[in-house]
């Protein structure tokens, strides 16, 4: 139940701010970014970031075969694909599930490329789980010393 009471402006600022932020908390998983990353629940999880000479995405997937893995580059995105095979046994007689957590069947994920990427140059391997693509920015994109003479 709600009752009112008087309060100064500056409090009734500071409720409707922390109620601001409460709402972006609730309705967060909804929105996308600009590397258009999905709500929780999306496989595999991505984290995406740059260095000077590249950029660097690595997406944690366990559990996979290296071979099933399709990594391509078109027109600015780099889109991660594959299937994750189930690791349990065949339902049947005499089989039960109890909990089945753990995501299986086909993925794919779409990451949006800056424009000073070079798709030419990506490197990507596959190592305890974790699918590390590296790529490398267009040499003109990057800050070059010039000498003063």
């Amino acid at each position: 139940m709600l009752h009112a009471s008087f309060r100064p402006a500056s409090d009734l600022f500071g409720e409707l701010n922390r109620l601001q932020s409460v709402l972006d908390q609730v309705f967060r998983p909804l929105e996308r970014s600009s590397i258009r990353a999905l709500a929780g629940g999306t496989f595999p999880v991505i984290n995406v970031g740059s260095t000077p000479e590249s950029i660097e995405v690595m997406a944690m997937a366990p559990g996979l075969d290296p071979k099933t893995l399709q990594v391509t580059a078109d027109r600015g995105l780099l889109v991660i694909a594959g299937e994750r095979q189930q690791a349990m046994p065949e339902r049947g007689e005499g089989t039960s599930v109890y909990a089945q957590e753990r995501f299986t069947g086909n993925f794919r994920r779409v990451v949006t490329l800056p424009e000073d990427a070079d798709p030419a140059r990506i490197d990507a391997t596959y190592r305890d789980g974790i699918l590390r693509i590296s790529v490398a920015k267009r040499e003109s994109s990057r800050p070059r010393r010039i000498e003063v003479q």
